[in-house]
């Protein structure tokens, strides 16, 4: 078996493609998609100051990798330490090192700085109160209301985030198990239903590839990136999902693409019904849907 491009060795089979790629073609396709969403989607304008989302994973540093070289942009990066021993050490030293290399600046901001306590310990505190938060939503919730006041105070016009196929396609699911249409009609390539000014436009540049080829691509780059799971996911919702799509996938090849496909055709849509409704602003100067925003909401809690 060769190439579907030339006469060398394969190393990733796509989907629909009968033979695969090796790996010259394989990474001229993955960036030629990035920049094609990027273009179709009109994600950035001429002179716009971007924001990365960093973990030190695969995915955002294959992002970052990518838009760094892109011209008329100027690029930044934040990763949000949230103090989960050696995991968030390691994929902080990782980004960091990263980061000196390609002369990026990164913005290390730190959950116990900012909140005086671990993710961990915060979740301990509310689950002495009563209150059964999975690691996960503390996480996601705190993580986003940081980006944006950062995104916000340091004055960039856009967030970028290592969001990828797989990603949606879980996240649309989990919507619909949940009933819960409103938040899908925030997702998309470009997230939100409606520009606010308080909130920095976010936007997904790997939306149209999928996780085993984000990783690929890591690996034949050869970043040092760590590649476990957080040990704070191992169970969750998400997680329940993810492997019932991938095994799903394995049956019947393209399943992800067709649950992402079938979600963009019904985006337009909901954005136009649920753009009515109103926002506000939370005390800490954060968009809500609520008086309080969720991240006020966690911390009334906690004290």
């Amino acid at each position: 078996m060769v190439c579907n491009l030339c006469e060398e060795k394969p190393v990733i089979k796509l989907v629909n493609n009968k033979r695969g790629l090796c790996k010259t073609c394989f990474i001229k396709y993955f960036d030629k998609k990035v920049l094609k969403t990027i273009k179709n989607y009109k994600m950035f304008d001429k002179k716009d100051k971007v924001l990365v989302c960093v973990s030190g994973g695969k995915d955002s540093t294959v992002l970052l990798d990518i838009l760094r070289k892109i011209r008329n942009i100027e690029v930044e990066a934040i990763v949000i330490d949230a103090l989960i021993g050696d995991y968030t050490k390691k994929n902080i030293e990782n980004i960091v090192d990263y980061c000196k290399e390609k002369k990026i600046k990164l913005h290390n901001i730190s959950l116990r700085d900012e909140f005086g306590y671990s993710l961990c310990y915060i979740k301990s505190l509310l689950k002495k109160k009563g209150l059964n938060y999975k690691s996960c939503t503390i996480c996601g919730i705190l993580r986003r209301y940081l980006i944006n006041k950062y995104a916000r105070e340091l004055k960039f016009d856009k967030v970028a985030t290592g969001h990828n196929l797989d990603d949606e396609a879980q996240s649309f699911f989990m919507n619909v198990v949940k009933n819960n249409m409103a938040v899908s009609a925030r997702m998309g390539p470009v997230a939100g239903v409606k520009r606010i000014k308080s909130f920095i436009p976010r936007v997904k540049p790997l939306y149209f590839l999928m996780e085993k080829e984000t990783k690929l691509y890591s690996k034949l780059k050869k970043f040092k990136v760590y590649y476990e799971r957080c040990p704070c996911s191992s169970v969750s919702f998400r997680k329940d999902v993810g492997e019932y799509l991938d095994k799903f996938e394995d049956e019947y090849n393209g399943s992800k693409y067709g649950v992402v496909n079938s979600f963009l055709g019904i985006l337009d849509v909901m954005k136009e019904k649920y753009s009515k409704g109103e926002v506000k602003l939370c005390k800490c100067g954060e968009p809500c849907s609520l008086e309080v925003c969720k991240t006020c909401e966690i911390l009334g809690k906690m004290n």
